[in-house]
């Protein structure tokens, strides 16, 4: 007598995390600690923004972290559409890296918005650079939404790749708003030749840089293997669902019912 061996489950998914992303994340915690105490703490007011000017310690680096995750997305979205390093890899890494540039781009948002009620009496207005930032933020809100639309994942893959470079066209004008139009946004303040703040100011502001850019590296690593593990997870549970059903239809062939199988009453003899 043979039996059908119940199919395999799947195997376990190991987590997101390691030593690598463990050591990388403390890391950030101890630059954002060290920026939020020199920028609380250490660094004196300005002389013109006063304690407002403790603002400068986080939105600008979150701003240039949003453009650093679409850069990501467009460059990955690159490396998919050219045929020789095409890999889905490539695609989960725009994927997740959109993702996070859209979270810094919202927190752009936010802290601009509270500066711009101190500074200019409203929490919005139509200035050049905040409306293209408003811009970048929902085309690739668009652009995550159309990652999630159906087809076969190739051509999904290939819209989401040829989507993310046009987006990406609106990162530079974003950037050099400030130098093309007059905006009531702060122009340069770090990469002029003659810049404007020095001191604590100065080194808080560039440490923020730092360790913004080491919490985008840490949250990026884990949403892209997320993303990994999602595929997977598609993968074996497809798999299993399958095997699972070939073993049912192969037992039901292979054992007949009871009904089937017991012998019909003979006949009463008269």
């Amino acid at each position: 007598m043979t039996t059908n061996a119940a199919p395999a489950a799947p195997s376990r998914h190991p987590g997101t995390g390691n030593l690598t992303t463990r050591v990388l994340g403390v890391v950030a915690l101890v630059a954002l600690a060290l920026t939020a105490w020199l920028g609380l703490v250490v660094s004196p007011p300005d002389v013109v923004q006063g304690q407002l000017v403790r603002l400068i310690y986080v939105h600008p680096a979150v701003a240039t972290v949003a453009y650093l995750g679409f850069g990501v997305c467009a460059l990955s979205s690159l490396a998919w559409l050219w045929p020789r390093t095409r890999s889905r890899r490539w695609d989960a890494l725009a994927g997740a890296s959109a993702e996070v540039g859209v979270m810094f781009c919202a927190l752009t948002l936010a802290t601009g918005s509270i500066w711009g009620r101190a500074s200019w009496g409203v929490w919005w207005t139509w200035d050049a650079r905040l409306t293209l930032t408003a811009l970048l933020f929902a085309v690739f809100i668009g652009y995550l939404g159309l990652r999630r639309t159906g087809g076969s994942p190739e051509g999904r893959a290939r819209r989401s790749a040829v989507a993310a470079i046009v987006c990406f066209l609106v990162v530079p004008v974003d950037r050099e708003a400030t130098n093309w139009w007059q905006t009531l946004h702060q122009g340069n303040t770090i990469t002029r030749s003659n810049p404007t703040i020095h001191g604590w100011q100065l080194a808080t502001i560039s440490l923020s840089f730092v360790a913004f850019c080491l919490l985008f590296a840490w949250v990026l690593i884990h949403r892209y293997r997320v993303e990994l593990l999602e595929d997977r997870y598609e993968h074996e549970g497809f798999a299993l669902a399958l095997s699972q059903r070939r073993a049912e239809g192969t037992g039901a062939a292979a054992s007949p019912s009871p009904e089937a199988a017991a012998p019909a009453p003979e006949a009463p003899v008269r």
